[in-house]
């Protein structure tokens, strides 16, 4: 048992020598930058985006794969179509159903427009015939007064004078009817119209689907994973391929209380990757946690505050990820220093800025 113990008490030396080693590099390192510089370690990452469908179906064709870098309005994969295809026709059919429907209902109006018309004529007709038999049967009175004509003449002509008061009001009222039949009409206008812009709609709303059925990229980016395959059916919203956004790249990385309360959006950054050492990223302080990251349960003395690691966010300029974007890569650890002073000199041992 001595012989264990004495055994490894070398081997603990040397690792407490090696942590002790390690702090005291850190220190070393962090008394190395000049004031109002703060550094701290972090990876490169980008936002990812999912390529999903919008509506249930089978997937045709992925025409991209694990890796690719991909463009704007690059067509990544198809799904299949046959059935929306399908619906557009029958949606097309209704659409013109629809069209000669109002064709037609515009023809019952100009008709009903002419009966009316007519039934107006024969009112002024009526009513000339009315005010004929009318004077004939103010003449026949006179003379039935005098004599001079028999009773049943009289009697004829009253006849007739009543007979023409009742057409004249069947002729209004047959023009009554004409001006229902033209509002019936007009109102089966606008339902057809109504009917036409419905199946307009139900055709954009196909046509759209097939749009969606192409599923292109949206942003520059590179293929990250393939979740699904051809031929298989997915649900309305089911993932097809997973792309890392390489128009917005940023590194995070975590920095004490004192200096994360220095940091505002938008300061200065120069990022140093260890694939890289030989160059500095610029990047911009895009975001700043309002939370610590690493807080122990209670914080009741200074130094205990201090220990409080705050995230931050930098992001690279677009414009720069646009010039050497078949090079931008995610995942890369460095090292990440923050001028917290707008005045204050980068460490002399920085390299140069990318440009």
């Amino acid at each position: 048992m001595n012989n264990r113990i004495t055994r490894w008490i070398p081997l603990a030396i040397v690792a407490a020598a090696a942590v002790g080693g390690y702090y005291a590099w850190m220190r070393f390192e962090k008394s190395d930058l000049p004031p109002g510089i703060a550094s701290g370690n972090g990876r490169i990452e980008a936002t990812e985006v999912d390529v999903s469908t919008k509506t249930a179906g089978r997937i045709r064709d992925i025409l991209a794969q694990e890796g690719d870098f991909v463009r704007p309005g690059d067509v990544l994969a198809r799904m299949d179509t046959l059935q929306l295809e399908a619906q557009r026709r029958q949606a097309e059919a209704t659409l013109s159903q629809a069209l000669i429907g109002v064709d037609t209902a515009r023809s019952t109006v100009t008709q009903r427009q002419a009966e009316r018309e007519a039934a107006a004529a024969t009112v002024a007709q009526r009513e000339a015939s009315f005010d004929g038999a009318q004077r004939k049967l103010t003449r026949s009175e006179q003379l039935a007064s005098s004599n001079v004509t028999t009773q049943q003449v009289l009697d004829d002509d009253r006849s007739n004078a009543e007979s023409a008061r009742a057409a004249v009001a069947a002729a209004k009222a047959q023009v009554a009817a004409s001006d229902a039949a033209i509002s019936t009409a007009k109102a089966q206008v606008i339902h057809q119209e109504a009917a036409v812009e419905a199946a307009r709609a139900s055709v954009a709303s196909i046509e759209a689907d097939l749009d969606d059925s192409t599923l292109k990229a949206v942003r520059p980016g590179r293929v990250q994973y393939r979740v699904a395959e051809p031929g298989e059916v997915l649900a309305a919203g089911g993932r097809v391929l997973n792309l890392v956004d390489l128009s917005d790249v940023y590194m995070t990385f975590f920095l004490p209380t004192a200096a994360a309360g220095r940091v505002a959006i938008g300061t200065d950054v120069r990022i140093v990757l260890d694939a890289a050492p030989q160059f500095a990223i610029p990047a911009k302080v895009a975001f700043v946690a309002d939370v610590a990251q690493f807080t122990p349960k209670t914080v009741e003395t200074e130094e205990e505050r201090q220990k409080l690691m705050f995230r931050i966010k930098a992001r690279i300029p677009q414009a720069l990820l646009e010039k050497y974007i078949q090079q931008v890569k995610t995942g890369l650890p460095g090292m990440a220093y923050v001028r917290l002073d707008a005045n204050a000199a980068w460490p002399a041992t920085l390299p140069g800025v990318v440009q």
